[in-house]
């Protein structure tokens, strides 16, 4: 074939991609990022911190979007529909990539077939958590409360890894307690301090300014041992055996991104995690298990996370809405 045939077959190829794909040179504008939740969450914080180390590195504006609503569906169906050529992101979390299948008849989107993870920023776990002020001061005394009081106490959440670990502990205790739905954590935390609900599960990363500033107290801990960050707060294990829900926080392109650009988002996401600054900060200040991963491994760890809630919301017997 002469050199000019070949330019024919090949340049449409290349006009596919965005320009600079197939080099280091991506991105050439601005990227955008949406978080499927308000501002405020362990997402928005963590997205924030990666995003300013892809920035810095590219030179190019990294831009948070929040669009929450109902339990990340709205985000996540606004990436599905974006172009996909690497300039929008999605947060990936528990509830878009994880629980939502197993919680909605039809969410509109299937994570696995519709997008693909690019980095996973890391696993955490859950505090059961109650104002500062709170007459319970161990989850003994609030299970103790609500055997003794059934459907007095309300407990809040705003999405899967909030409202799964409740129900799940409802059911291991054998207590019955209400859930009040939130659109964003904000309006959850005012809710729990104002007394209209008495605790709520929320991630570590969200819950560590309010512990710190001595406004809210953990009772109990999702993982399956003590955090070395709150050696004082025992885990939900020690009470129930075999208790324990985990979740992630990923980023992800839509499924049909080139491979190219797949490939660099991954490698900006696996020096943030890397740095010596970020990785510090994941661990010591949002108790954030991270390493740097393929995007085979991220697509495995996606699979084996939907997997392991599917029995979380069995054991909580989520009827999916």
């Amino acid at each position: 074939m002469s050199l000019s045939r070949r330019a024919v077959f090949t340049l449409p190829l290349l006009a596919a991609l965005p320009a600079g794909a197939q080099t280091e040179t991506f991105p050439t504008k601005a990227i955008r990022i949406i978080v499927p939740f308000a501002p405020g969450g362990s997402g928005d914080i963590t997205s924030r911190l990666i995003g300013k180390y892809i920035e810095d590195k590219t030179g190019q504006p990294f831009v948070v979007e929040n669009k929450p609503g109902a339990n990340g569906i709205v985000g996540a169906l606004a990436v599905k529909t974006a172009p996909p050529d690497g300039y929008t992101l999605m947060l990936a979390t528990t509830s878009t990539n994880a629980a939502n299948v197993h919680m909605y008849k039809n969410p509109g989107y299937d994570p696995e077939k519709d997008f693909q993870l690019v980095g996973i920023i890391g696993s955490s776990g859950t505090f059961l958590i109650v104002p500062a002020d709170s007459p319970y001061k161990s989850m003994a005394e609030l299970l103790a409360y609500a055997k003794a009081n059934p459907g007095k106490l309300n407990f809040g959440y705003f999405n899967a890894s909030s409202q799964v670990p409740s129900e799940v502990l409802g059911k291991r205790a054998g207590v019955e307690w209400q859930g009040v739905g939130y659109k964003a954590i904000s309006n959850a935390w005012n809710d729990l301090y104002a007394g209209s609900i008495q605790f709520f599960f929320v991630d570590l990363t969200a819950a560590r300014g309010q512990v710190v500033a001595n406004k809210a107290r953990p009772l109990a801990i999702s993982l399956p041992q003590r955090s070395p960050l709150y050696p004082d707060v025992p885990a939900l294990s020690e009470t129930f055996p075999g208790f324990t829900t985990t979740g992630f926080l990923a980023i992800a392109v839509p499924k049909a991104t080139p491979r190219p650009v797949q490939e660099r988002l991954n490698a900006l996401i696996n020096e943030a995690l890397a740095s010596p600054d970020i990785k510090n900060r994941l661990a010591n200040e949002f108790a954030l298990t991270s390493r740097p991963l393929t995007l085979e491994q991220c697509a495995q760890q996606d699979r084996d996370e939907r997997a392991k809630w599917a029995e979380y919301v069995k054991i909580a017997k989520i009827e999916p809405q």
